[in-house]
């Protein structure tokens, strides 16, 4: 099965620096939205099975013009949604974010029993990631396109996708509709097919203000 895991389009709280992990969430900005509206072309001669959804607004709001577009309807799997802030759920400060994203990047790294401050430790979050993955995998489709969210995509793919480049995502910046493709099931492993940290409707739809701690570097 091929998998194109999306990030969502940008949010207000991105463009402030909000640790802002919780539902339903904030939708999108108007540069988010232009995020959103690029994906159908970008992805026009693909194979597209199903899209799928975390139970953050976001997501559903990234999808809308590709679904439109296909005349299809999105499946919401709750277990893709961010990691959960915890304690630092809505912090702006530079201590909160470099501890989140330090912490999330730990449990790829192997540090499973370490907990987000109040929050979730990474035998959790893989829990819920690996299941809601398998899930999609054991659907029959040959192909999906899942909307996910920054902080999720990078350390769940960090630990259970081979040819991921592990630096790299932790030094680069991965921008909202960043994307990464990979093949494979739960069985056999998923192997890296594409990776672009920048928009996947080109770089010119990045932001250059945005503080966005769920897609900064470590």
């Amino acid at each position: 099965m091929r998998i194109l895991m999306l990030r969502h389009g940008q949010t207000p709280s991105n463009v402030r620096g909000l640790l802002d992990t919780g539902a339903p969430g904030p939708g999108l900005t108007p540069l988010g939205q232009r995020q959103a509206e690029a994906v159908p072309q970008v992805l026009q001669d693909r194979e597209v099975d199903a899209v799928v959804v975390s139970s953050l607004l976001r997501t559903s709001l990234t999808a809308a013009p590709l679904l439109h577009q296909r005349g299809m309807e999105k499946l919401i799997i709750p277990g893709l949604a961010e990691i959960e802030a915890g304690d630092l759920e809505m912090a702006d400060d530079e201590p909160s974010q470099r501890t989140y994203i330090e912490t999330a990047f730990a449990w790829s790294g192997g540090e499973l029993h370490r907990s987000m401050p109040g929050g979730p430790d990474g035998r959790a979050f893989f829990s819920r990631f690996d299941q809601a993955i398998a899930d999609i995998a054991a659907s029959g489709w040959r192909s999906a396109v899942v909307v996910s969210h920054g902080a999720a995509i990078r350390t769940w793919s960090r630990s259970r996708v081979e040819g991921v480049d592990v630096d790299a995502l932790t030094r680069h910046h991965f921008a909202n509709t960043g994307a990464l493709e990979m093949e494979g099931d739960p069985s056999t492993g998923w192997r890296l097919l594409d990776w672009t940290s920048d928009p996947i409707g080109g770089a010119e739809l990045a932001s250059e203000i945005a503080e966005d701690p769920t897609g900064e570097p470590a």
